[in-house]
């Protein structure tokens, strides 16, 4: 997987990277085909002095792109950067499952409907 990390307003360290690094490794699993054609863009930052989200707030967003599909989407505030990490990795995850699910609930119908078709002749 192809990843891009952004840090916005913040300096990224070694224990940060790690963190992230071991997060976007269990994403991996829910990617189907070629997983070195998967672009992953991430943007860690601080989003303080915004008085909607208080004083001391972090975000991060996910974005997950595949080849032949649409591209996933997170974003999500924590009071930490390694709590924001976990949320939008699970929003990620959360999605692509869906999207896995979708796609072989189609197979599935199409199948189904080919069997039919070739069965009764319509």
């Amino acid at each position: 997987m192809n990843t891009r990390i952004k840090a916005t307003d913040y300096e990224l360290t070694p224990d940060t990277r790690a963190y992230l690094d071991e997060r976007l490794a269990s994403i991996e699993k829910y990617l189907s085909g070629d997983t070195s054609l998967v672009r992953c863009e991430v943007e860690l930052g601080r989003d303080a002095g915004r008085p909607r989200h208080g004083a001391n707030m972090w975000f991060a967003e996910i974005r997950v792109a595949q080849p032949g599909t649409g591209a996933v989407y997170a974003r999500n505030n924590a009071a930490s950067v390694n709590a924001a990490i976990d949320d939008v990795k699970e929003e990620v995850e959360r999605q692509l499952r869906q999207e896995k699910k979708l796609h072989v609930r189609v197979m599935r119908k199409t199948g189904a409907a080919i069997k039919n078709w070739m069965k009764f002749g319509q």
